[in-house]
């Protein structure tokens, strides 16, 4: 079998005699010695040149193609703003032009430099697919940002509650959400996270309800609490009058009866009424025979 290997072709062309290899290497001597160094340093002294004029040019290109790329996302930006489009794709799509102006600007820098334009979609194509596997997360994201444009499930200005946090909606970016607290915390959710989520969104509306549950003794007047609860609801004059203000007993618990008042009211002033009612429930009521009960426990000793 040995044999039958070492008499093929291709073997042949490997096992090279020692004589052969003794001319071959005289003669890569003699070309050696003959090189002129005069022509070798010319040749090198050219290549510097031109590769420094195409880096030169390639700076040229970036600095000019990223001034004219500014000046197209202003042009963007304008129209945008001109056709009153909403804020999420406003965002977005300034984004998206400056992401694809780079790319542009860099495939152009690539030709000046002598790589061909396939070489180097074709390795924009291998990094992006390996780049995609490893990064499949953020993929979603961007996906899911692509959802939320286009479903708009809310908007910025918007004040939501998704994924356990709640605020309103100051960004919408490729990949994440950006989101102000009340307590002023910047928080950034990821777009496919709140993309597949339940959004609660409060500013869809123009109106909301607001609720307050007050809990007094038994045996307190209930007649007199809610005259007195109705009043101070109407009388703040944020509380819309259709639907009007209810006041009803919710439940009879163990230590209090619940009373619940319900008020709707414009969007944008729900807390401030429900924070001025809620006040005013507590500094007025007693005054109209409300007794706020708290848990009580009553231990009874005896003697044996």
């Amino acid at each position: 079998m040995l044999n039958y290997f070492l008499q093929t072709e291709n073997i042949d062309n490997l096992i090279v005699p020692d004589s052969v290899q003794k001319a071959r290497f005289e003669q890569a001597v003699k070309e050696l010695a003959n090189l002129d160094v005069k022509v070798i340093w010319q040749d090198m002294m050219e290549w510097i040149i031109w590769t420094g004029i195409k880096v030169c040019i390639s700076l040229v290109i970036f600095y000019v193609g990223r001034w004219i790329l500014t000046r197209l996302i202003n042009i963007v930006d304008a129209f945008l703003t001109r056709r009153n489009i909403d804020a999420s794709l406003h965002s977005f799509g300034k984004t998206a032009t400056k992401v694809i102006g780079y790319i542009v600007i860099f495939i152009v820098i690539f030709n000046v430099l002598g790589f061909e334009s396939s070489s180097v979609l074709a390795v924009f194509a291998s990094m992006g697919l390996a780049v995609g596997m490893a990064l499949s997360g953020t993929l979603q994201n961007f996906a899911g940002g692509i959802l939320i444009l286009v479903l708009r499930p809310y908007r910025i200005g918007d004040y939501i509650e998704a994924q356990g946090v709640s605020g309103t909606v100051v960004d919408i970016r490729l990949f994440t959400t950006m989101i102000h607290t009340a307590d002023k915390k910047t928080i950034y959710i990821p777009n496919n996270s709140i993309s597949t989520s339940i959004i609660n969104n409060f500013s869809t509306s123009k109106t909301r309800r607001c609720s307050w549950k007050v809990s007094v003794s038994y045996g307190d007047n209930y007649d007199e609490i809610r005259t007195a609860m109705l009043d101070i609801i109407t009388r703040d004059g944020r509380a819309l009058t259709d639907p009007a203000p209810y006041v009803r007993i919710d439940a009879l618990a163990d230590s209090a009866v619940v009373i619940e008042a319900r008020a709707w009211v414009n969007n944008a002033d729900f807390w401030g009424l429900y924070d001025d009612v809620t006040e005013a429930f507590y500094k007025e009521l007693p005054k109209h025979g409300a007794n706020f009960p708290f848990p009580q426990l009553d231990v009874h000793l005896t003697k044996e």
